[in-house]
């Protein structure tokens, strides 16, 4: 033994472990900010849960907004990946088209509380609050930026298929949001009323699929 002691000062991680306690604080900033509301959650109640200072809590995240930008990014990811896996295995534009549709309602509903959190909670970050999912996407490691870049792959895949001899009743980008807006009722509707006696749940995933394809499509 050298005498040394192994214990680390308060909030601090053996080198290598810091990206385990930024995972504990983004996990702990998700849980307060749904039980309490982003405006109640103080930085100090999340260095609590994860029992640490807030000094400590400092050194990975400046403010709260740069925590919520950092939960948008993650959840955005995970839909990305589904995006991936679309692009890999699906060749037909269209159907690519509906496949996105799909993986977006899809994860919605297996992610409620992510889902809550990102598309409908009231605060913006600042750092978006203006560009939203038109964003630059220039460097996509910047926070925030990870719904500009679904919304870049979304329309990247309604230009292909326009380029296919598929024909749209309006520019990409508004088609684009059209289909987000129509997904996101129906998503929002299932999570705020899950006991609600809503007919066939699958049958309303694939109707709407179905309506936001034929919003968008003009004639050929």
């Amino acid at each position: 033994m050298t005498g040394f002691s192994t214990v680390l000062p308060a909030g601090r991680k053996r080198r290598g472990e810091g990206h385990t306690r930024r995972e504990e604080i983004l996990q702990a900033a998700k849980r307060l900010f749904l039980e309490q509301g982003y405006e109640s959650t103080t930085i100090r109640r999340i260095a609590d849960r994860v029992g640490i200072s807030a000094p400590a809590l400092y050194l990975y995240f400046k403010d709260k907004d740069e925590l919520l930008l950092a939960l948008c990014d993650l959840t955005f990811a995970h839909l990305m990946e589904a995006v991936d896996e679309i692009e890999k295995t699906v060749s037909d534009p269209l159907e690519r088209v509906r496949r996105f549709g799909e993986a977006y309602v899809r994860f919605g509903l297996s992610h409620p509380d992510e889902y809550r959190l990102v598309f409908m909670g009231v605060h913006i970050p600042e750092a978006i609050r203006k560009t939203g999912h038109k964003a630059t996407t220039d460097d996509p490691t910047k926070p925030g930026v990870g719904g500009a870049l679904v919304f870049k792959r979304l329309l990247t895949i309604l230009g292909e298929a326009q380029a296919s001899g598929t024909k749209l009743k309006y520019p990409t980008d508004t088609c684009g949001e059209l289909c987000w807006m129509g997904l996101h009722g129906l998503v929002s509707a299932f999570i705020v009323k899950p006991e609600f006696p809503w007919s066939d749940r699958e049958l309303l995933i694939s109707g709407m699929l179905d309506i936001h394809l034929k919003g968008i499509l003009g004639e050929n």
